[in-house]
């Protein structure tokens, strides 16, 4: 078993991979210059982030809908805390639309002027866990576990990329008053995603006809956007091979309750015990089964 430091960077407490990090960036996000027109996707790791990237962007750009030009979604919407050489967020035309994973007290002070607008997709924990077990099982960036036991204690200890689950979505919620928010959930866009569009784009003040809808609608199915070589980050993979360990893709099964498939009775009950007394106060919605309304 592969020592967890080896794998993560930690920064004001917060757990970040180590790969492709700007860590002179990090330092200075706190004055990171918002505009009033910025967008911002916040999630924990494996709760729908490319899926919120694909969706904002094909809001956003006409052109991605209406499939007029061929550029990578991770490119219209990148990550905040990726930032490189070769990409300069200053030059970015407005409005400008960001995703990231950082907790809520590393945001840049200007999102705290509440003009600039935030969307936190979460996803019920239990699924996250799974999907991120197979993902840092695939990524050679990421820590491998064995078996789910062993990641199951590396996850509800905060040893993972994105610290503790229960930190990260408890401080963006807790806070929420200090920052122009909507919470969306993963599990309502695999139920009824024309529903998640539109309450998504009632947020930003985006209106779509219906035609634009119906493109919209189309290219954000999970199926869609899984075949998708602009939104489904197999091109990420090609140019950079040397972080993948295994075969596989960064978008797996995108269901609700697989952790079912993965998780013993014993496991369930301990994770259940934990999540009721961390979530006790919490008054978000969560759904654990696709059955479930």
């Amino acid at each position: 078993m592969e020592d967890t430091e080896k794998f993560l960077f930690t920064f004001k407490g917060f757990s970040f991979a180590c790969y492709g990090i700007d860590v002179g960036f990090l330092e200075n996000l706190d004055d990171f210059e918002i505009r009033d027109d910025d967008v911002f996707i916040i999630t924990y790791p494996k709760s729908g982030t490319m899926w919120s990237q694909q969706l904002l962007s094909l809001i956003y750009f006409e052109e991605h809908h209406k499939r007029s030009a061929n550029v990578e979604t991770i490119d219209r919407v990148p990550f905040l805390e990726n930032n490189s050489p070769r990409r300069n967020f200053d030059k970015i035309p407005s409005p400008r639309l960001f995703c990231s994973h950082i907790p809520y007290y590393l945001a840049p002070r200007g999102l705290k002027n509440r003009k600039a607008k935030i969307i936190y997709v979460y996803r019920n924990p239990k699924d996250v866990m799974c999907s991120f077990f197979h993902f840092s099982n695939m990524m050679r960036i990421l820590k491998p576990s064995t078996n789910m036991e062993e990641f199951m204690k590396l996850f509800l200890e905060g040893k993972v990329t994105g610290s503790l689950w229960y930190d990260h979505i408890k401080g963006w919620y807790e806070h929420k008053c200090h920052f122009n928010i909507q919470f969306i959930m993963y599990e309502d866009m695999i139920k009824d995603l024309r529903s998640s569009i539109l309450k998504v784009c009632k947020f930003l003040g985006k209106e779509l006809n219906k035609e634009d809808m119906d493109a919209v609608m189309s290219q954000a199915m999970f199926e869609n956007m899984k075949s998708d070589q602009r939104a489904n980050y197999e091109n990420v993979l090609k140019r950079r091979p040397e972080i993948r360990r295994t075969d596989g893709h960064f978008l797996c099964k995108g269901t609700i309750g697989d952790w079912k498939n993965h998780m013993t009775i014993a496991q369930n009950e301990r994770f259940d015990k934990i999540f009721q007394r961390e979530m006790k106060d919490l008054p978000l919605k969560f759904i654990w089964d696709i059955n479930e309304e």
